[in-house]
């Protein structure tokens, strides 16, 4: 095995750098928000949308050190056309302390073939810590196509600050083992960290 298997930092670099989405950049945001502590567990994760004629791509970086959860997050703008690009970054560190809430999600095709080790086919984390409350609401629907009634709204409201999900058809199988490292690790941070108080 190589050096990066062992070294938690190296292995953060060489995720940057896999992601391919401003390397030098998101490393050097991660290294300023670490402050010089060492990084015990993290994810990277690079999520791209489209709508109609634009692409546009977002990375999040998780990192576990010591007593700290190391939120870094950068999204890209294209400006209008012929103009530059423009990074916006933001960076955020939280005493597990702090959290609220770590939940995991698992999801696994053919359960019914499940066998002890088997990998989840899709994971979704949601952080809190701020006690935000999210809402989702569109307008409410009805059965009957002649109804002109208002019917309100309809939706969820959930208490998260982050949120992430890892599709292995989407993000690839590695992806959700790395995804299902972190969570664990962050889990059992949080978990810790609860007992202490």
């Amino acid at each position: 095995m190589t050096a990066t298997a062992y070294d938690p930092r190296e292995k953060l670099t060489a995720d940057i750098e896999r992601a391919g989405f401003y390397p030098d950049l998101v490393r050097d945001i991660v290294d300023e928000a670490l402050a010089g502590l060492e990084p015990e567990s993290h994810f990277v994760q690079v999520e791209t949308h489209f709508s109609h004629n634009n692409l546009h791509r977002h990375i999040t970086v998780l990192v576990v050190s010591g007593s700290l959860l190391i939120l870094a997050h950068l999204d890209d703008q294209h400006l209008e056309e012929g103009q530059q690009t423009v990074a916006h970054v933001g960076v955020e560190a939280v005493k597990l302390s702090s959290l609220r809430a770590v939940t995991i999600s698992y999801g696994y095709d053919n359960p019914q073939a499940y066998k002890p080790g088997t990998v989840p086919t899709e994971l979704s984390m949601q952080i809190a810590w701020t006690g935000s409350l999210h809402l989702e609401l569109a307008p409410a629907t009805c059965p009957d196509p002649h109804c002109t009634a208002d019917h309100g709204y309809s939706g969820d409201a959930s208490r998260e600050d982050l949120a992430l999900r890892v599709s292995a058809t989407a993000d690839g199988p590695e992806a959700i083992l790395q995804a299902q490292q972190f969570a664990r690790a962050l889990h059992r941070a949080h978990i810790q960290v609860s007992e202490s108080r």
